[in-house]
Order: structure tokens, then sequence, then C-alpha cells
């Protein structure tokens, strides 16, 4: 069996129909149970205060913020390589959801900062990258309801995406090009161990499986959504032929 197989619509509506309500299911569970042991079962920082449980929302916000992004990389380079529909289409139905997480993880990340740094923005090369991504969502949204023609709006919304994935890359990795900056390095990592406490570190882990379980939850729903409108769309256009 070929993973392109999912690229026919047909076997696509089929796979997630089945496997979305499992996966549904699994998403409100884990991001219940982490979002409660996070905010009530864990001890106010002896320096942050209860203000570092914003954690719990910032963290997996921000990073499915811009892992979102890369998600439609990948789609836009298989339309763009082997003009799969329904990879222009997922893509598309994950914009939304990935504006949505960046937003949340810029607010989130300005109520974190206040009390932290005295300020509710900074110009920080973390926090402008990931401003600029946010805009490059936005860009990309528009993109695509301006353009009748959808795969046109396809194939430029691919090049868009293939452009901001620069920024998508910096709001990762910034802390590591720019040391002086006032953002923290990130707050989970390999080398060294974790940098937040383990009491912290495990309701912080099940919220962000909550958020990655949450976002293909989104992006099915929502790719299905468009092939179906694909499909009514096709369907008045053969009637307007025929008339």
């Amino acid at each position: 069996m070929s993973i392109w197989e999912y690229a026919n619509p047909k076997k696509f509506m089929q796979t997630s129909a089945w496997v979305l309500p499992w996966i549904t299911g699994l998403a409100v569970a884990t991001l219940l149970a982490g979002l409660f042991w996070g905010f009530f079962l864990t001890p106010d920082d002896y320096k942050q205060g209860s203000t570092v449980k914003i954690i719990y929302l910032h963290v997996p916000s921000a990073m499915m913020g811009i892992g979102a992004w890369f998600m439609m990389l990948a789609a836009s380079l298989i339309w763009l390589i082997r003009r799969h529909h329904v990879s222009a289409l997922a893509a598309k139905a994950a914009a939304p959801v990935g504006t949505t997480f960046t937003l949340i993880g810029l607010v989130t990340g300005a109520i974190w900062g206040e009390p932290m740094w005295g300020t509710w923005w900074a110009w920080d090369p973390r926090l402008t990258s990931f401003l600029i991504l946010f805009l490059f969502y936005l860009g990309y949204m528009a993109l695509w309801g301006a353009i009748e023609d959808a795969d046109t709006a396809a194939d430029l919304t691919s090049v868009l995406c293939l452009v901001g994935s620069v920024f998508a890359f910096l709001s990762r990795y910034a802390v590591y090009f720019w040391t002086q900056g006032l953002h923290q390095a990130q707050s989970l990592g390999v080398v060294g161990g974790d940098r937040v406490s383990n009491v912290y570190a495990a309701p912080l882990l099940l919220c962000i499986a909550g958020f990655i379980l949450l976002f293909v939850t989104l992006v099915l729903l929502r790719t299905r959504t468009e092939i179906r409108a694909r499909r009514i769309s096709a369907l008045l256009a053969r009637e307007r032929r025929a008339a």
C-alpha cells in the first residue's frame, strides 16, 4: 500500500471518517487532563508565582503555530511536485487553525511577558519573527480568497508558503541566532535535559500532545469540508455548462 493512495479524495474521505472520532476523543481527553493537571494540580513557581501556569497554553500554541506552517509547507511542496489536490486543500484547511494558534501564542506571550519583562511587547527577534509569521498567515488566507481559479490559487499560495517558512524557521530557532534577546530558550530540550522542573514539564508535555491532536482533528475536519466544497463547485459548474 502506498501513502499516495490517500491523495485520492474518496480514499481520504473514507479513512478520515473512520479516524476522526478516535482522534477527537483522544484530543479532548488529553487536553482536559493536561490543562486540569497544569492549572490546578501544580504549585506556584517560587519566582513567577501563578503566572508560570500560562506555559500550558503559551508553549503548545506557539509550537503549533510554527508546526502548522511547516505542515502547510510540506503539503504545498507535494502539490507543486505531484499536483495532488488533497494536499493543496489540506494546506488551505490548516491555515486558519495555524493562525488561531499563532494568535493565542502572541496574546498569551504578551500576558506572560508583562509581569516578567515589565512590558507587553518587545521587538525581540523571536517575537518579531513570530508576529511576521502571523501576518504571513493572514496574507496566505487572503490570497486563497482573492483568486477564483483553485489551481492558480494553490500555486501562488504554495510559493507564499515557501517564503513564509523563513520566518517560521526564525521563530523556532531565533534564540540560538540572537542570544541577547529577551525571550528565553526553549522550555523543553533534549540536550542538557528539561529546562523546567519535572513538576511543570509532565503536564506541559501532556498539553503539547493535546494541542497536536487538536490540530490534527481540526485539519481533518476542515480538509473534508474543503473537499465537499470543491465537489459542490464542480457540480454547479457542470450544471451551468449543461444549461
